[in-house]
């Protein structure tokens, strides 16, 4: 592979020009049609195979019309003070702004009374009006909207509290300027490592021409895929991190090829075939484990993880074609002054011990000191997670500042706080003799179990086979004793099955917040033996070793559930919450630790590919496994560094989202590539090597043969090309530049 990308390196350097128009007209074709594309709608959830989505399945075909994907809203009313919502001018107000929405716009589908729906509370002080829609909410227009919300503002006039709830007023997330300040920060920390403006700027330039392309794909896409807004934020958070360090690690790599006093294509050739194939694994690892959450088969986080690891791949194919390009359009100014000084005078900084050079050193004097510190520390950052509550984001983790978070207040304090998770029973009829028999059984059986604060009497559709049941728990939607009270409606549906032949099942956003946490959970162990797995056989192919690979693996599932334990401490516990933007802590996203296995274990393994590679690339050429260590970080630990802080930077950048989801999945990546980067690559990978020592580079003899070689340390290369016995820098030179 090294003398492929070899190859592939010096084409690009050779042919700059048309790799850089390539490039560029690919950008344009992608933005052309992201341009031309019609605006995306949110993406469907479904969640196949569990009884939630069933019932819902069941409810679209047997009442059609009835819009139950469309989007819903709740006005919600106060009365003022010593008043009530059933006084003559108060249900006067209502009315009329009954009638302000339903020609307000042609997208509603019904506006319901609550002086007959039953929608005001015992003490005559809320009352609620519901708003169908024929739409879903990303589907609505701006006029649609505004006329929603200029009826409860006008509404207010009348001295009532007024607020609206639903999902009719949710719209794309907005992430806002701390993306900017990511890349900001990615800049300086680039022009620190590099010292020079040209080599800063060339990471940033081809890490946004990728997400360019990436994101623009998706966006031109996504009505065909069905792709929602998330889709592309998450694909934008990892191609960007990705495609800087990608390009950050090839340029350092010819810089070092240059201060070598190598001409600048093969300078440039052998950037790519070393450095460049340690990018092809670290890219692959991360495609894997972003391909891998197919395996949850959850549609909405299946094409989220496709479009993250298409934008990934693209950033690896720039790496290895684009970014050689504009170093030939660069010159030698991709070094700074004094390193264009200093070019090649052999042996100038090979020696000159540095920070990484220290570190590595005073490991080797400590290994298990460094063990045990790292180990603990991270294990006690874990320790949150033995309290994680999952659960999906609703009204209730908004922040207060919003009128849905006061909408949700006031119907729990109105009406009680399962009001604001009511559970949709649905009764198919088709196999039994006396449907309404059965549906009267089912009505009864529900009031009676413990949890149930209201039962409505069962509503059929007109072929008379289906019946739709209204539930309101006692208690809040995430509540453990809401949960009860589903499993509770679905045994009892058993017993009924099995009497009437009528089948009952359990729908509506709690039963969907179960059902998802439960599947979750059920493809966490496969989904991380197949991820872990895969990656696994992949870092034996690069390494040539068991120890290493199995090395990686245990130190990323200390890193991120150390992270997950600080996503619990944030956002459930609301510890440091207000310095991250949590108003109002709750339970965590159910596909959080799904999703950060996933995205945590594709990026700890670029570090850890970087930095070992090195470590690798020196014991091949004869070093000692202690002095390996030492010159791996002397190469590796300054760039690698540069790298997890840049990463950190782009992830928390989305931390200021105005997306609660967003915002939890920015913190989570960027917490986690700290204590990867920093606690395990940096410490407790190179204390590990130093107490394996010459073991941690052994492979059996018959899996030896079997592995494909790869040479991702580019010895087949340097063999190739080196023809000077013991290879001296000196004889390469002269080689070189022949």
């Amino acid at each position: 592979m090294a003398t492929f990308l070899y190859k592939l390196g010096r084409l690009a350097f050779r042919r700059r020009r048309y790799v850089a128009l390539i490039w560029v007209a690919l950008l344009a074709l992608a933005g052309f049609g992201a341009a031309s594309a019609s605006t995306a709608t949110s993406s469907s959830f479904s969640i196949p195979g569990t009884e939630a989505q069933r019932a819902f399945d069941l409810l679209e075909q047997r009442f059609p019309g009835g819009s139950a994907d469309g989007a819903t809203a709740r006005v919600v009313f106060k009365a003022p003070d010593n008043e009530k919502m059933t006084d003559p001018a108060n249900k006067a107000e209502v009315n009329k702004l009954a009638g302000e929405l339903k020609s307000g716009s042609d997208q509603i589908a019904s506006v319901s009374d609550p002086y007959t729906a039953g929608a005001v509370s015992k003490d005559g002080s809320t009352a609620y009006v519901s708003v169908s829609y024929k739409v879903n909410s990303m589907e609505l227009t701006d006029e649609t909207r505004e006329a929603l919300e200029d009826a409860g503002h006008a509404a207010q006039k009348s001295g009532m509290t007024v607020e609206i709830g639903g999902d009719a007023l949710m719209v794309i997330p907005e992430t806002g300027i701390t993306e900017i300040i990511g890349v900001a920060i990615a800049a300086v920390v680039l022009v620190i490592t590099f010292g020079s403006l040209i080599a800063a700027g060339l990471p940033l330039l081809t890490a946004l021409i990728g997400v360019g392309i990436g994101v623009s794909t998706i966006t031109a896409l996504a009505n065909v895929l069905d792709l929602g807004s998330t889709t592309s934020t998450l694909a934008m958070m990892i191609g960007l991190a990705v495609g800087i360090d990608y390009a950050l690690f090839i340029v350092s790599r010819y810089r070092a090829e240059l201060a070598d006093g190598r001409e600048r294509e093969e300078a440039a050739g052998r950037a790519v075939g070393t450095a460049g194939s340690a990018v092809v694994f670290a890219g692959l690892t991360v495609v894997i484990a972003l391909v891998g959450l197919a395996v949850v088969n959850i549609p909405m986080l299946s094409k989220m993880g496709f479009a993250a690891a298409g934008t990934v791949a693209i950033a690896v194919l720039i790496a290895l074609t684009l970014v050689p390009a504009l170093l030939g359009f660069a010159g030698k100014r991709v070094l700074g002054r004094k390193a264009r000084k200093a070019a090649g005078a052999p042996g100038n900084t090979e020696d000159k011990p540095n920070m990484g050079t220290r570190w590595a050193r005073f490991v080797l004097r400590k290994p298990v000191w460094v063990l045990l510190v790292g180990v603990i520390g991270l294990g006690t950052v874990a320790v949150p997670v033995a309290s994680l509550e999952m659960g999906l984001p609703d009204d209730g983790s908004q922040p207060t500042s919003t009128t849905q978070r006061r909408a949700y207040d006031l119907l729990s304090d109105g009406f009680g706080p399962g009001f604001n998770g009511p559970l949709m029973v649905v009764v198919d009829t088709a196999d039994s003799s006396d449907g309404k028999t059965a549906a009267k059984q089912v009505t009864d059986e529900i009031s009676g179990i413990k949890g149930v604060a209201a039962v409505t009497p069962a509503q059929f559709n007109k072929a008379g086979d289906t019946a739709m049941i209204t539930v309101v728990p006692k208690d809040r939607p995430s509540s453990v004793d809401t949960e009860n009270v589903v499993h509770a409606i679905r045994d009892a549906g058993k017993d009924i099955k099995s009497d009437t032949g009528a089948e009952v099942l359990v729908t509506g956003s709690t039963a969907m917040n179960i059902d998802f946490s439960q599947k979750m959970n059920d493809a966490l162990l496969p989904y991380l033996a197949l991820v872990v797995g895969l990656a696994f056989l992949l870092l034996m192919v690069v390494f040539r070793s068991v120890l290493v690979p199995l090395k990686a693996a245990l130190g990323f599932l200390l890193s991120v559930v150390a992270a997950l334990g600080a996503v619990v401490a944030v956002f459930q516990w609301g510890w440091l919450g207000s310095l991250f933007g949590v108003e109002q802590p709750g339970p965590i996203m159910s596909m959080m630790p799904i999703f950060m296995v996933g995205v945590v274990f594709g990026l700890a393994m670029d570090y850890e590919v970087f930095l070992v590679t090195r470590m690798r690339e020196a014991y091949v050429h004869g070093e000692k496994p202690g002095q390996a260590i030492v010159t791996g970080f002397r190469h590796g630990a300054r760039v690698v560094t540069a790298a997890a802080v840049i990463m950190m930077a782009v992830f928390a950048g989305f931390i200021g989202s105005s997306e609660q989801m967003v915002k939890m999945i920015g913190f989570s990546l960027a917490i986690a590539v700290f204590f990867d980067a920093f606690v395990v690559r940096m410490a407790i990978v190179p204390a590990v090597l130093a107490l394996l020592g010459d073991r941690a580079w052994s492979l059996p003899r018959w899996l030896d043969r079997i592995l494909p070689n790869v040479d991702v340390e580019g010895e087949g290369l340097r063999e190739q090309l080196d023809e000077t016995p013991g290879g001296e820098t000196g004889g390469e030179r002269e080689l070189t530049r022949v």
